[in-house]
């Protein structure tokens, strides 16, 4: 077992992408790319380390540009496919698999698209449709579209929000727990002290920088992704919780209707933390 939560490797242009490694080193790697607001220490469990190791996986998590230990600099969805490309060659990987939780699906279905010769698997979790995708507009909450509009339109404004978000979340990380109320599965999960205090460094990481990477992240999202679904060709796991109050599951319906090879996958008493619950499976899932 080996959890590595500092690590950082330079990239061509000179800037510093940080990282964090759980499981076996010689195991077969799995990329892991967080939510918004997520960093690489969102799975800083023991119990998680435990797991991948039992299945001979390394499980490597880098922070997004802006965020954690990572060198913000600007990038898109699917730009972040060359950092990825660079970052698995500069760490030795070959091919390996792709893992997207929630924001950090779109990553995960960037690089399906655009490098699937380097990839093993692909899943998303609990991941957001692209905004203008037939009857995605439809199923946000009103909160969800109005935070969708400033990132497109009024970024700075954005911004200014995530500046109180991110004031109010240092001094008290545990509001984060609050956002995992709204589902009776999340909110057991989110209890388990070892789970709370992983997702207690999330708003903490996540804004070390300040708020540029973050809001970023969400721009991304709520604009155009730069490739289609529709244009995927290899095989994709898609993975939903019907309980599931952040990213509804039509989201994940949606998607999976999208992409040709889709492997759906909807969870009855699942909600937004079903990657918790379901570790044992997702694990083998990835790694065949």
């Amino acid at each position: 077992m080996s959890i590595k939560t500092d690590n950082q490797i330079k990239l061509a242009d000179g800037r510093s992408l940080g990282y964090a490694e759980y499981g076996d080193p010689q195991g077969k790697p799995i990329l892991y790319f967080h939510g918004c607001p997520g960093s690489r220490l969102d799975n800083n469990r023991p119990s998680l380390d435990e797991s991948a190791a039992r299945h001979h996986v390394r499980i490597i998590a880098p922070d997004r540009p802006g965020i954690g230990l990572s060198d913000f600099t600007p990038y898109t969805i699917v730009s972040w496919t060359d950092i990825v490309t660079e970052f698995a060659d500069k760490l030795g990987l070959g091919r390996f698999a792709v893992l997207g939780i929630s924001s950090g699906g779109k990553y995960a279905a960037a690089c399906a698209w655009k490098i699937p010769q380097r990839l093993t698997a692909a899943v998303i979790m609990s991941g957001n449709c692209p905004y203008d995708l037939p009857g995605a507009k439809e199923i946000l909450s009103k909160q969800d579209r109005q935070m969708y509009m400033l990132a497109d339109k009024v970024p700075w404004l954005l911004r200014l929000m995530f500046r109180k978000y991110a004031r109010d979340m240092l001094k008290d990380p545990t509001i984060i727990l609050s956002y995992f109320n709204e589902s009776e599965s999340d909110k057991m999960t989110v209890a388990r002290p070892d789970v709370k205090q992983a997702f207690e460094h999330m708003p903490v990481e996540a804004f070390r920088q300040g708020v540029r990477g973050v809001a970023l992240d969400l721009m991304l999202e709520a604009r155009p992704w730069g490739f289609a679904l529709q244009e995927i060709s290899m095989p994709v796991h898609v993975w939903h919780g019907e309980q599931d109050r952040i990213v509804p599951v039509e989201q994940g319906r949606i998607q999976a209707k999208a992409i040709p090879n889709a492997n759906a996958r909807y969870f009855p008493n699942e909600g937004h933390t079903l990657g918790v619950n379901q570790l044992e499976e997702l694990l083998d899932t990835l790694v065949g």
